[in-house]
């Protein structure tokens, strides 16, 4: 073989190991350069708060700068579309609210795929809904609440935080599972909706319980039963669906984590263990407790699990009411 060829070769062979090498070298030195964590909702509302607090987490135990980036808009799927359109590098996150699993039965175009866009990386927080009362309205139970709408059908309205999010379709997994009619007033925001029942412009509230509570503890609204696994950390004597008869009834919000899929495995696998260790260490419990929610921290497999459930469940429901994808 000639002498030029010969080199030529060698060349041609060190730039494929440079190639093949150079993922591997980038991910070893991840991260190098600022980090940019979209947030599909605009600034101050809950998803925001937990953006703050893990990005804060994040520039300490990373040592880069991470950018929070509200980008809201369509129920969250403009944001959310942006993000799966990013170099899967590990510099473009998701953070992102259940509006992950609602929207694919809500909207016929989202702009991206839930399951073949994202890579799961961690579902730091949860929260349940509540279902409340004005506290004189003499309905101390969730049975109660049942027969009074059963005695006096077409009477009861209820109040949601809005059309399609996961309080308004709480409100209607209870007419379904109770066989009870309420028609449905939504609000723009969980705070406004609480607010409807304190004012009696609806004698049902579905909230996010972080919207409620400080009603709750001053006497003002009576909460009939929380939708979450377990009691409320903060409001221990209110009981769970499950324990007011209706099985298997969990209805609660998350804020999770997402990179676009085909982010290095490695990445992921930092991303997932420097988010549990960022979600249980220093103040960031107590300021997710003070956003009313409590800290999950779950591995990617967990959050992946979730949504495989939720997904096709929360279609199911929506099926169920007759609610048409826009």
């Amino acid at each position: 073989m000639p002498a030029s060829c010969h080199r030529a070769s060698i060349v041609a062979l060190v730039a494929l190991m440079m190639a093949c090498l150079a993922p591997a070298v980038s991910s070893a030195a991840y991260p190098e350069r600022a980090i940019t964590l979209i947030v599909p909702f605009a600034a101050g509302g809950p998803t925001d708060i937990i953006a703050r607090i893990i990005s804060n987490a994040f520039q300490r135990s990373l040592g880069q700068s991470v950018v929070v980036e509200n980008r809201g808009g369509a129920a969250g799927n403009i944001g959310m579309a942006i993000a799966a359109r990013a170099a899967p590098d590990g510099y473009t996150l998701l953070l992102t609210s259940t509006a992950i699993a609602v929207n694919p039965a809500l909207f016929r175009n989202l702009g991206y795929d839930p399951f073949k866009d994202f890579a799961p990386v961690s579902e730091l927080v949860n929260a349940p809904n509540v279902i409340v009362v004005r506290a004189n309205s003499g309905i101390e139970t969730l049975a109660d609440l049942i027969a009074r709408a059963k005695a006096a059908p077409h009477t009861f309205n209820y109040s949601s935080p809005g059309a399609g999010t996961k309080s308004h379709l709480t409100g209607e997994q209870l007419k379904l599972r109770a066989d009870i009619d309420m028609v449905h007033v939504p609000y723009r925001g969980a705070g406004p909706a609480a607010m409807a029942v304190l004012e009696g412009t609806v004698q049902v509230g579905s909230v996010a319980l972080a919207a409620a509570e400080a009603l709750i503890k001053d006497g003002q609204l009576k909460a009939l039963a929380v939708t979450g696994a377990t009691r409320w950390f903060s409001l221990p004597d209110v009981p769970t669906m499950i324990e007011s008869g209706f099985p298997g009834f969990v209805s609660d919000t998350f804020n999770a984590l997402f990179a676009p899929a085909g982010t290095p495995p490695d990445i992921l696998s930092r991303l997932a263990k420097e988010s549990q260790a960022a979600m249980t260490s220093a103040d960031a419990p107590e300021q997710a407790r003070k956003a009313g929610f409590q800290v999950v921290g779950g591995t990617p497999d967990q959050l992946a699990t979730r949504l495989a459930a939720e997904i096709p469940a929360v279609k199911e429901l929506v099926g169920r009411l007759g609610i048409k994808p826009e």
